[in-house]
């Protein structure tokens, strides 16, 4: 059985050409980078130009590229180390972002005595821009704003430079998780003047294990990882130098497509939404995930009419692999909290809601197997419902 692989949200596997640099990294370049002989300024060398890169992407300096292990370690690092170092007073955020950020603010509150204010989405799960202007007025605390660029349930976008200007008026720091739109989408960090991002290699195409912060310099950020003065001693510890290398290659690549890339993952969402609607009698699509502009093109949110929660467990065992993102109320699993945000009391009873997203290896054949599985599914679901209906 062929297997066919859409949930890239997750993770993407690597690039060929990203597996060859980090062994060629891991043969030759060895040494540790913070030896002072050649073994280990060879290693240096490479993790400085992987930061060079990055930087002349986001237009920043390189020293404010701070390489970690992944995007949850970057947003820990910026969250926590605002409050201990920044004497941030309160965080103003949303009920849709990911655990790392939303379980890190928590911890902040409860051990630090952090005022927190959520910004509530609207029906679409957009974040207003009015609302984080009313809240900023709302208080003279030194604020931390943390909202992601786009959402990994959805695909909702968030205007960056507007709200990045926004908090420049009222004195906060505004930090954006943008793990999920980093090499997807032009960034320029030189005309979006947020104060901290954050990114994981293995959302495009890279290595688990290895990603960066990005740190604005007049920040006054310090690290919370100490021991080491590794990356400007704002991350102690010996740098993944192969993991580095992986980065640098995978964001080149990433860089080099990405018109390319954009286009045909665009024309491949599309093509899931015409065939699942057609195929799905009263099937609806979650947030924005349907409108192509207006979404992160590698995702969309599909509501199924039925309510099955082990929908995702029977696409694996026909070869599918989806995320199915948040179940509906079933006893079994709960929701997730945009599911929560967005979905009514009778549809969280009565739906199943799946994540399905692409990368530039998807093909539309997939898509038509995955459909025609979604049917076969679909047809003993409801089938299923109405005996139960009349028993």
């Amino acid at each position: 059985m062929d297997k066919i692989y859409l949930d890239n949200a997750a993770t993407t596997p690597l690039s060929a050409e990203v597996i060859d640099a980090m062994v060629d990294t891991m043969k030759i370049t060895f040494g540790n980078p913070s030896s002072t002989h050649s073994f280990g300024q060879d290693a240096k060398i490479i993790i400085e130009n992987v930061r060079r890169q990055i930087a002349d992407y986001l237009h920043v300096t390189p020293a404010e590229i701070i390489f970690t292990s992944c995007g949850t370690e970057s947003n820990n690092m910026i969250i926590k180390s605002s409050v201990e170092h920044l004497g941030l007073e309160r965080i103003i955020s949303s009920p849709l972002e990911h655990k790392c950020v939303s379980e890190s603010i928590l911890e902040m509150k409860n051990r630090k005595g952090v005022e927190v204010n959520y910004i509530r989405p609207n029906e679409k799960g957009d974040i207003e821009l009015s609302k984080l202007e009313e809240l900023l007025k709302s208080s003279d605390k030194k604020t931390l704003v943390s909202l992601m660029h786009a959402n990994n349930e959805i695909g909702n976008l968030v205007d960056l430079k507007k709200m990045a200007e926004l908090c420049k008026q009222y004195n906060a720091l505004f930090h954006s998780d943008t793990v999920q739109t980093m090499s997807h989408m032009p960034l320029d960090f030189s005309e979006i003047t947020l104060d901290f991002a954050s990114c994981s290699a293995h959302k495009f195409h890279g290595p688990k294990g290895v990603g960066f912060a990005f740190i604005r310099k007049s920040s006054g950020l310090k690290g919370i990882i100490t021991g080491g003065p590794q990356e400007r001693s704002l991350r102690a510890g010996t740098e993944n130098v192969s993991g580095i290398a992986g980065l640098g290659k995978a964001l080149e690549l990433a860089i080099t497509h990405m018109d390319e890339y954009t286009s045909y993952m665009q024309d491949i969402k599309q093509y899931t939404i015409d065939q699942v609607s057609a195929a799905i009698p009263g099937v609806k699509f979650n947030g924005r995930s349907a409108e192509i502009e207006n979404s992160l093109y590698t995702v969309v949110s599909i509501l199924l009419p039925f309510k099955n929660p082990l929908i995702g467990l029977q696409l694996d065992m026909k070869g599918i692999a989806i995320s199915q993102g948040s179940a509906c109320s079933s006893g079994a699993s709960k929701p997730s909290m945009v599911m929560m945000m967005l979905l009514s009391e009778e549809e969280m009873e009565n739906c199943t809601p799946l994540r399905v997203s692409f990368s530039h290896l998807t093909t539309k054949a997939e898509i038509d197997a995955f459909v025609k599985a979604l049917i076969e599914i679909s047809h003993s679901a409801m089938i299923e419902n109405s005996n139960v209906e009349h028993r």
